[in-house]
C-alpha cells in the first residue's frame, strides 16, 4: 500500500512533517503537483493543501513540466534538479503521485497548522529518573 512523508508549511513559515500510510494516503494517489486537496488528511478541519512537489524513494525529484508518474531523462537548463548553469540532461520523476512517491511538499493554502503534535510525548521525554537518597 502507500505510504508518503508529507512535509506541510504554512505561509509564516511554520512546518510540520507526518506519516501518512494505507488508507490515510489513498486519496493523494493521481493527483499531481499543483492540485488543491482537503486539508483533512493531516487534521486540519475546513483547511486545503496545495501539493508543491516531492520526491521518490531514491531521491529523485518530482517535476511540474514533465506529465505523468514516469522517471525521464529531460535536458535542464535551469530550475528543480539542476544547480549549475550548463545544460544538463537529469533524471527526474513525473508530476504524478503514485505508490513510488516517498515524500510529498505541501503548502497550507487555507487554515491553520495544528500548535504541536508531540506534545504528550515531550514531558516524558524530559522527565529524569527518580534518585534514591542513601
Amino acid at each position: 500500500m502507500a505510504q508518503f512523508k508529507l512535509v506541510v508549511s504554512d505561509t509564516k513559515g511554520k512546518t510540520i512533517a507526518q506519516e501518512l500510510k494505507d488508507r490515510a494516503a489513498q486519496p493523494l494517489l493521481g493527483s499531481r503537483i499543483g492540485s488543491v486537496i482537503d486539508s483533512s488528511v493531516i487534521g486540519v478541519a475546513g483547511g486545503k493543501l496545495k501539493i508543491t512537489g516531492g520526491s521518490d524513494k531514491s531521491g529523485t525529484p518530482m517535476r511540474a513540466d514533465v506529465h505523468g508518474g514516469v522517471k525521464k531523462y529531460i535536458l535542464i537548463s535551469t530550475g528543480i534538479g539542476n544547480r549549475s548553469e550548463a545544460r544538463v540532461r537529469k533524471l527526474v520523476r513525473g508530476n504524478m503521485i503514485t505508490e513510488e512517491i516517498y515524500q510529498l511538499n505541501c503548502m497550507l493554502i487555507e487554515g491553520a497548522l495544528p500548535e504541536k503534535q508531540v506534545e504528550a510525548a515531550a514531558p516524558e521525554a524530559s522527565a529524569e529518573p527518580a534518585k534514591k537518597k542513601k
